[in-house]
């Protein structure tokens, strides 16, 4: 199990205790003294435009719940560590044909595309409708016309909705703000 490099590990802890698990591990580091061998501890999130009530919020939605991501020189004593910390579970691993099992680390280029989603300037925004559903329109010109979703671009944070005037019906392309769910 020794190594002797930095490789980044997945860690499995109680879903929901993410940000707990990080924190109480980053104490361990401290108090036990293994700064040298244990390096990053990192939760997995990207920022996600929410809308309630009529409100934009960004909230950082977790990438993958249950799991953080440690950057370690893996051996005894630094695993000891972590598999001790409260709220962890276990750790990706995998079982040799002799049933000995094996921590399995990420390779750069995983990590590196993690990172960079963790870092995107701009929040991705939650679609809270999907194509064929009735939404009511909440502000602009059409306000309180009611239609069906016919696309959604998320890239532009846009919906077309088709929409009735007259007994026809009308594409209208509006943000997603301006839309709510019936």
């Amino acid at each position: 199990m020794a190594q002797t490099a930095r490789e980044w590990f997945v860690i499995h802890t109680y879903s929901g205790y993410e940000d707990r698990v990080k924190m109480n591990l980053e104490h361990r580091i401290e108090s036990m003294d293994v700064s040298d061998k244990i390096f990053q501890v990192v939760v997995p999130t990207e920022d996600e435009m929410e809308i309630k009530d009529g409100q934009r919020r960004t909230v950082a939605r977790k990438i993958f719940p249950g799991y953080i991501l440690v950057e370690m020189i893996m051996d005894e004593e630094s695993w000891h560590v972590v598999r001790n910390t409260p709220g962890v579970t276990g750790i990706v691993s995998t079982q040799d044909e002799k049933g000995k099992i094996e921590p399995v680390s990420l390779e750069d280029n995983e990590v590196k595309s993690i990172l960079h989603q963790m870092e995107a300037e701009s929040p991705r925004v939650r679609v809270g409708f999907n194509r064929g559903q009735s939404i009511r329109i909440i502000d602009g010109p059409f306000i309180d016309f009611i239609g069906v979703v016919d696309d959604i671009n998320e890239e532009k944070g846009k919906v077309k909705v088709m929409v009735s005037f007259f007994g026809r019906e009308t594409p209208v392309e509006l943000d997603f703000l301006q839309v709510e769910r019936l």
